[in-house]
């Protein structure tokens, strides 16, 4: 008696993975330095009290739905709900994907888009972007034409290099695709601009939100989607059964009422991201331009991994892109709060 081997494609790629170190000062995964308002945990436990955990989760998740709704000025039925933004690209790759189909994705981009949509057998189709990571709409056009991709990932702004999409971008993109765009806006509170301001039924247009970032929610792992009512069906056919539990469900209906606390949050690290940007013009590095909460950069006179150690070894973690595609020798540091960030800044200056 043996036991069954993995599918043999699985062994191609190892999973997606942040590797983790303790550490004084952890700025290597994107995630809020800042707790959730203590409001809205007090909240959370009242709710707590209320929830049936004997009972099954509202299949449907209707009242965060609706919240999301409201907040977003959709229908709820444009709206859908998933355990983080990685299983609303997965629900996504398995309801449009699968074997004989294509996304694309333009790189350097966010790993996962890719990575999912291998586990689903679904072929990625990558293209390339400008050398200073812009996208290349001559690119779009020719993976576009070529490759019949039914899912178009873009990522705005864009994991790891930061930069946004602008709407006459997106439009283009919109313009050519012969499938369903998908505008990841996991960081998309920290831009200047919003692809949900496009969403309509009768568009081929979806955008994938998290809770995980602005509203400093990493560890209840929500996302959702807004798209055309169509899609949302379409997604709600591939999701497990009673996929979002209830106290999942009661923590994101709850954070929607803190609006005013995440804006000022996200102009925190606004302020503090242009800060770190600042600083760096007085370091022999390169940075690019960034509209999230992080910032990409290339060290210019030691290689990216002995930079990374050096600043591992005085106690600050950020993460190390350089074995990514386009990025070779470059860093990711994710903003901080101002005291992690004078940490950061003065680590580095030692280092370089």
């Amino acid at each position: 008696m043996t036991l069954p081997e993995p599918r043999p494609d699985l062994g191609l790629r190892e999973g997606y993975l942040s590797p983790q170190v303790e550490v004084p000062v952890r700025l290597n995964t994107n995630e809020s330095p800042l707790p959730p308002p203590p409001e809205w945990t007090e909240m959370l436990v009242d709710e707590l009290h209320r929830i049936q955990f004997n009972r099954y989760p509202d299949r449907s998740a209707s009242e965060l739905r609706a919240a999301l709704a409201a907040f977003h000025g959709v229908a709820p039925e444009q709206v859908f709900c998933a355990n983080g933004s990685n299983e609303v690209i997965q629900s996504l790759c398995l309801a449009y994907g699968g074997p004989g189909r294509r996304v694309a994705v333009f790189e350097p981009t966010y790993a996962l888009h890719s990575h999912i949509a291998h586990l689903t057998g679904t072929a990625a189709a990558e293209g390339g972007r400008h050398r200073d990571f812009s996208l290349d709409l001559d690119e779009v056009a020719r993976v576009q034409a070529a490759e019949d991709p039914v899912l178009t990932f873009l990522c705005s702004p864009n994991n790891p290099t930061g930069l946004a999409d602008s709407p006459p971008t997106v439009g283009a993109v919109l313009e050519g695709a012969p499938g369903l765009v998908v505008v990841d806006e996991a960081y998309g509170q920290f831009a200047a601009w919003s692809a949900l301001s496009l969403i309509d039924d009768e568009r081929p247009l979806a955008v994938i939100r998290t809770f995980s970032k602005t509203w400093s929610m990493a560890g209840a792992r929500l996302g959702y989607l807004v798209g055309p009512a169509r899609v949302v069906t379409a997604l709600e056919r591939v999701a497990l059964p009673y996929h979002l539990d209830s106290f999942k469900q009661a923590a994101g209906r709850l954070a929607l009422k803190f609006a005013g606390q995440m804006e000022e949050r996200v102009a925190l690290i606004v302020r503090e991201r242009q800060r770190i940007l600042a600083a760096f013009a007085s370091l022999p590095l390169t940075a690019w331009p960034s509209q999230s909460n992080f910032i990409l950069f290339r060290p210019g006179r030691r290689k990216g991994d002995e930079v990374w150690a050096g600043l591992l070894d005085r106690g600050v973690l950020v993460r190390d892109t350089s074995s990514w595609p386009g990025l070779a020798g470059c860093l990711r540091v994710t903003v901080g709060t101002p005291e992690e960030n004078d940490r950061f800044l003065a680590a580095l200056g030692e280092v370089l």
